[in-house]
């Protein structure tokens, strides 16, 4: 059982999702067992209780970052399970790299965990870009997003002692079948075509360190 969970997000983002946890009382319940709901409320981008804190920073800021989360008395020393969806890929290359090397000095026992774009130099990630840019929004990242090699090269790179990567695709296809016909009769797939392009562009990144020897490298697929 995880001693806390940490999240952190822009502070606007931050400040909306602090909002809908005090007015949901299936979201504020679980927090207020031990605290006055006034007193979760830090201020207006951050709150914390025993098991879960959010934090409103920008990634990007390590320094602004690294004091909020010491302010929130995380314990670098605990192993330390790091999870990002379709984050770093916003990211230049540059920011990427150095959060995730802050990660790797920082935290001696941990596992980051990457799910985000690959495969993005043929015509359907040309495509997918393409889409994105018309809708102002500009991978700044892509670079790192060439190919499994790129995605591990950023963690090998930064620190990290071991790291591994599979498209989406290999993992579908690892799922039992049972589960995957489960899986098509929820959703009826008349384009299984294109989702097996789509699969082929996102993938599945996690990268090491282990200092305490707790066997983290042998976690996988």
């Amino acid at each position: 059982m995880p001693k806390k969970f940490f999240e952190v997000d822009f502070p606007m983002i931050v400040a909306r999702k602090i909002h809908n946890i005090k007015t949901k009382p299936p979201l504020s319940k679980p927090l207020i067992e031990t605290h006055s709901t006034d007193s979760l409320l830090l201020d207006g981008h951050s709150l914390d209780s025993d098991r879960y804190c959010i934090i409103g920073a920008d990634l990007r800021d390590i320094p602004t970052l690294e004091d909020k989360l010491k302010k929130f008395q995380i314990n670098p020393e605990l192993p330390t399970l790091f999870l990002s969806e379709c984050v770093l890929v916003y990211m230049s290359p540059e920011q990427s790299s150095r959060l995730v090397h802050w990660i790797a000095e920082t935290f001696p026992t941990a596992m980051f965990i990457n799910y985000e774009q690959v495969n993005m130099n043929d015509r359907f990630g040309h495509i997918m870009i393409e889409n994105l840019q018309r809708r102002q929004c500009n991978l700044a990242g892509v670079d790192l997003c060439q190919s499994l090699d790129s995605q591990k090269d950023r963690f090998l790179s930064s620190g990290w002692e071991s790291v591994n990567a599979l498209d989406m695709m290999t993992v579908y296809s690892m799922l039992p079948q049972e589960d995957v016909a489960r899986i098509e009769r929820l959703e009826f797939l008349d384009e299984k075509e294109l989702l097996q392009q789509l699969l082929q562009h996102y993938c599945i990144c996690w990268a090491v360190k282990d200092k305490l020897n707790l066997g983290l490298s042998q976690i996988g697929f």
